[in-house]
Formats: structure tokens, C-alpha cells, sequence
């Protein structure tokens, strides 16, 4: 893990050198970093308080989501989000929230951090619980009358949890079982 000195010196560099040469950007602020907020882990270490339901998950996801995503999160300019499960074994992988993401708590991060594409970190915790809820609700992993929230989102079982493996690097703090 990077420290916060680290984390802002890389940008700031980085950004030096584009100001340079394009005359574009500014170095990020320490606040600005901050606001970024802690990564989530996969048990919901760092979940903030709030929740949401599928219906309001549906209400956000088409007044932000749908644009990009499709109506029903199949896609359109931007990924599908539901469907493939069964597929990544074959030729033709379909990997989407629902077929390839391990972690319902790695959805919600991403969704939080990064969604929507042309206003990343616009939703509210509330908001980032509810379209969380709507899009595992279309892919049928939970129920249309479940909440998710940081006690029920780590809860989540995905259907390609078992699906990677672990870091064997020794830096990473997890090592794989030896083989018999």
C-alpha cells in the first residue's frame, strides 16, 4: 500500500510533466486525495453507514446509470452489467458485475470511485447501496426486496467468488495453500 506522501507526489509528478508540455491540469490536493476515500474490502472493512434498496437503486440507475449502460444494464456505450454467468469457461467469455466480479463489496468501490463515467463520485453512500442492490438484483443474486448496506453487502455471495486465486507474491500478506 502507497502512503499518502507517495499517493501525492505520484500525480504531482506526473503532472508536472503534462503541464509542461500541454499546458494542462493541476496537481491534485491533498483534500481532493483524501476525498477519495478508503478502498473497500472484500469482508466490507471501510463500508460507510447508509443503505439502499432495489427500488431505489432502479430510480438512480435510470436517472445516472441508463445513459450508458441501457435501460436494463445490458449495455449500450458503456458495458453490460447483467448477464454471461456460465460463460467464462468458453471461447466467448461475457464477463460482467454478474458473471465475473468476485465481491459485491468490489462493486460497490468501483460504482463509488469511478460512476458515473462523466461525474465519478456524484452518488451518495445511500445511492452507491442502491444501484449496488438494483444491478445484483437484475443479475438474480439477491432478492427485489433486499437492503444492502454494510452489513448485508459483504454478505453477498457472487457466483465467481472462487473463480480467481490468490497472490502468491510474500509482500501481499495472503499465501496460498501449499499443495499435497
Amino acid at each position: 500500500m502507497f502512503s499518502l506522501s507517495v499517493i501525492v507526489l505520484l500525480p504531482a509528478v506526473a503532472l508536472a510533466a503534462q503541464q509542461e508540455k500541454y499546458s494542462v491540469g493541476r496537481p491534485a490536493t491533498v483534500e481532493q486525495i483524501r476525498g477519495l476515500g478508503a478502498a473497500i474490502a472484500p469482508d466490507g472493512g471501510g463500508l460507510p453507514e447508509g443503505s439502499g434498496t432495489v427500488a431505489a437503486g432502479r430510480e438512480v440507475f435510470a436517472a445516472r446509470c441508463a445513459k450508458c449502460h441501457g435501460e436494463k444494464a445490458a449495455g449500450d456505450i458503456g458495458p453490460a452489467l447483467v448477464g454471461g454467468q456460465g460463460t467464462l469457461a468458453t471461447v466467448k467469455p461475457f464477463k460482467t458485475v454478474g458473471s465475473f466480479w468476485p465481491h459485491a463489496t468490489t462493486v460497490w468501490d468501483y460504482v463509488n470511485r469511478a460512476m458515473p463515467f462523466n461525474e465519478p463520485g456524484l452518488l451518495k453512500p445511500p445511492e452507491v447501496y442502491a444501484v449496488v442492490a438494483y444491478i445484483l438484483s437484475l443479475n438474480g443474486i439477491i432478492g427485489k426486496d433486499q437492503i444492502m448496506d454494510a452489513k448485508t453487502l459483504p454478505k453477498v455471495i457472487m457466483p465467481n467468488r472462487d473463480g480467481f486465486v490468490a497472490d502468491p507474491r510474500p509482500d501481499v500478506g495472503v499465501k496460498p495453500a501449499k499443495k499435497k
